[in-house]
This record gives C-alpha cells, sequence and structure tokens, in this order.
C-alpha cells in the first residue's frame, strides 16, 4: 500500500510540527519544507519519525522560486504524489514599525513569503494535483492554509503581516472556485492566540487579556487545536464546504457586547 503524501512549510516547528505529526500518526508520507538547518530542527524532525520514517525534510524558503519548485520535486521524487498541501510557513516583520513608518523593504519581504510564496507554491501544487487526477486510485487532494485573525483584526505597528493574512484569506476563495470542478478542495484556517515559540515574548500581555475575557474559551490555544481541524479537512467529511474557513481561536471571533 503506497501512503498518501502531505506536504506542509514550516512543518518541523509550532504548529507546522503539531500538524506534520498529526498527519503522520494518519497514515500520511510526510513532506518539510523548513528555513532551518535539518541539524538544528532534528529533535523536532525525531518526533516524527517517532511515528513515521517515511518523511522527507527540504531546507528553503517559501519566498524563493527556486526553493519551491526544489520542494515540489522533492516530494514527487520520494513519493510519486501529493495529496495534501497544507500551507502553514510564514514570516513576522523583522521589526515593528507604526504604519507611517513602515519600509518597503520590510512590506516586501514579509508578502513575499506569505503571500506570494504560498500563492505560487498553491499553484505549483495544484498542477501536480491536477495531473494526477483519475491517474491514482482513490484519490481526493486537499489543500489547506493556516492564515489568521490578523486576517482581520488591526495591528498598525504590523500592517504588512496583517495584509499578508488578508491576502491569503482570498487566495483561498480563489484557488477554492478554480478548482472545485477538478476535485481539489481548498480551505482556510484561521488560529488565533496559539501557545507557541513565536507567541512566548508576549505571554505575560496574553495571559493577562485571556483572564480578563479576550476569549469566550479562557485559555491559550495549542498547536494541537489547529492539528485537529487540519485533521477533519483532510478527512473528506467536509468535501461540499470547500472554500470555507475554520477560526481555531477559542471564539475570538465573535462580536460581543
Amino acid at each position: 500500500m503506497i501512503n498518501k503524501a502531505a506536504a506542509i512549510t514550516g512543518g518541523a516547528r509550532g504548529i507546522g510540527l503539531a500538524i506534520s505529526m498529526q498527519l503522520a500518526s494518519e497514515g500520511y508520507s510526510i513532506a518539510i519544507l523548513g528555513t532551518s538547518p535539518e541539524e538544528k530542527v532534528k529533535d523536532n524532525l525525531e518526533q516524527i519519525r517517532a511515528i513515521t520514517d517515511d518523511i522527507v525534510y527540504v531546507q528553503g524558503s517559501l519566498g524563493d522560486a527556486g526553493d519551491r519548485k526544489k520542494f515540489i520535486e522533492a516530494v514527487l521524487d520520494r513519493y510519486g504524489r501529493l495529496d495534501v498541501l497544507v500551507n502553514n510557513a510564514g514570516v513576522a516583520p523583522k521589526k515593528r514599525m507604526d504604519l507611517l513608518e513602515t519600509t518597503e523593504e520590510s512590506f516586501d519581504y514579509v508578502l513575499g513569503v506569505n503571500l506570494k510564496g504560498t500563492f505560487f507554491l498553491t499553484q505549483a501544487a495544484a498542477n501536480v494535483m491536477l495531473k494526477a487526477m483519475n491517474k491514482i486510485p482513490d484519490y481526493n487532494p486537499v489543500i489547506i492554509t493556516i492564515s489568521s485573525i490578523s486576517e482581520y483584526t488591526a495591528s498598525v505597528n504590523r500592517g504588512e503581516y496583517c495584509i499578508s493574512k488578508a491576502g491569503l484569506g482570498m487566495m483561498t476563495k480563489l484557488f477554492a472556485d478554480r478548482l472545485a470542478d477538478e476535485g481539489i478542495l481548498v480551505y482556510e484556517i484561521r488560529p488565533g492566540i496559539i501557545r507557541t515559540d513565536m507567541t512566548s515574548t508576549v505571554k505575560d500581555k496574553y495571559n493577562k487579556l485571556i483572564s480578563e475575557g479576550l476569549l469566550p474559551f479562557k485559555r491559550w490555544g495549542d498547536p494541537q487545536d489547529v492539528a485537529d481541524a487540519v485533521s477533519v479537512l483532510c478527512s473528506g467529511k467536509l468535501a461540499y464546504c470547500t472554500g470555507q474557513t475554520i477560526d481555531v481561536d477559542g471564539g475570538f471571533h465573535i462580536r460581543r457586547l
């Protein structure tokens, strides 16, 4: 039996690691694109290898066309198929700046990775999936993009990040529309405040806000909360919901008085 193959960008850390481990536990072969040298994330990769040996790690940047091409080729060379793409990787501004001081360099960097890189990797993956339709038995490809509540929540000291995430929301709708007739499902997951290394620097701030009622659920989200949502979307049980967004945010999206 040939395993289904899942490609996860940023799949060796934080939310991406939880997604990689979840899909590995469900029998998927795993391919990861990450910017860190493999040795640096060795311990995390070992957590995945404890579940499956069927894993390939490609060091590269989502924002680099050559690295995107290398990643897709590595997936096909190793597994001969691509069943799931999880667009998880993203970057924050190297320095937070007021909206009136944000530089073109920072704007290009953040959107180049988060939006442009994700768009063109999705395009490449979709074309691979289209070629495989009607050639692989029981082939039901899925594309999932991990965005953020920053898609609709303004942070004026990191505007380029918010814009990049808002763009991913429209990107999801566009690909869902384009690929629906082809049988490829496309979804967006919008995480809220998730406990990761990236959010550890603002731990005290969010602890206070959450305790004061920022969220209906008075707790942080965990990477596994996002991984569980990915699992559901890959199951085929929401096959009539293409283009849909799932908020994994403890109810943050609810407007309350």
